[in-house]
């Protein structure tokens, strides 16, 4: 049975400012970081619905019903505020609290991935806003209370550090990252750590994995594209292996 993933994120509009003299002039232009990722999932036989980020403060689900129609969701480069956000908030009144609906799905059943970025778990200069929030609760990881992003330009080496059927078949060693969000491990009895890096004596987890109630939820603690995902990364055969497992494995696909 074919498995559907909702991608929410990973869009950006990227703007332009020039200077010539006296003459100012601007440019703008739209970039979407998820084209591998998507093309590997694809490949593997999901059907992902890619919600913009854009579009997520007015289309993101807001109900189970509206969940119920996904095996999983992939939150990646996307902060919290996209989600808290709707119309009845901008219009000062009482409404759905995304968070809570998909805490309470996720419990139920249901499968979430949270992927690295500069808008992701506590994000960059603390922009994305997961800490203290129910999202948090689920993930197999714990967000900072502050900016969390590590940037390692000479690259770092991810190693596998435990034995999980998504890990089956890849190598001890994977391809280079150029950086992550640090985050804390929870307990073991609540989570599993199958991958991380070493930064300058200290390990952070990579990859995570944790069962919540009925469902299942992933941290993958780097991008899913460029820039910390090295190009190195995206060309090798584990790339799309590794992203096909990690998705199905929160959708359910496998033990």
């Amino acid at each position: 049975m074919t498995k559907r993933i909702l991608l929410a994120g990973e869009t950006f509009v990227l703007t332009h400012r020039v200077t010539v003299g006296y003459d100012l002039s601007g440019s703008g232009s739209y970039a979407n970081g998820a084209t591998h990722f998507l093309e590997a999932l694809r490949k593997g036989g999901f059907t992902v619905d890619h919600l913009p980020s854009e579009r997520c403060e007015s289309e993101f689900p807001a109900s189970f019903e509206a969940l119920d129609a996904y095996d999983a969701v992939v939150l990646s480069d996307i902060g919290a505020l996209s989600l808290l956000y709707t119309a009845d908030t901008r219009a000062a009144r009482p409404g759905v609290n995304r968070l809570v609906v998909l805490h309470d799905w996720i419990e139920r059943g249901g499968g979430l991935m949270m992927a690295g970025g500069y808008l992701s778990f506590q994000g960059m200069s603390a922009t994305a806003r997961y800490h203290g929030t129910p999202l948090e609760e689920c993930l197999p990881v714990e967000c900072l209370p502050h900016g969390d992003g590590l940037e390692a330009p000479e690259g770092l080496v991810p190693r596998l550090l435990a034995q999980h059927p998504l890990t089956a078949g890849l190598p001890a060693e994977l391809p280079p990252i150029l950086g992550l969000n640090r985050v804390l491990v929870r307990p073991s009895a609540q989570s599993t750590v199958l991958a991380g890096v070493s930064y300058r004596g200290r390990q952070h987890p990579l990859l995570a994995t944790r069962n919540f109630g009925k469902g299942r939820t992933l941290a993958w603690t780097t991008d899913i594209g460029p820039h910390w995902m090295s190009q190195a990364f995206l060309a090798s055969p584990v790339y799309p292996q590794l992203m096909q497992a990690m998705v199905g494995w929160v959708a359910g696909a496998m033990g």
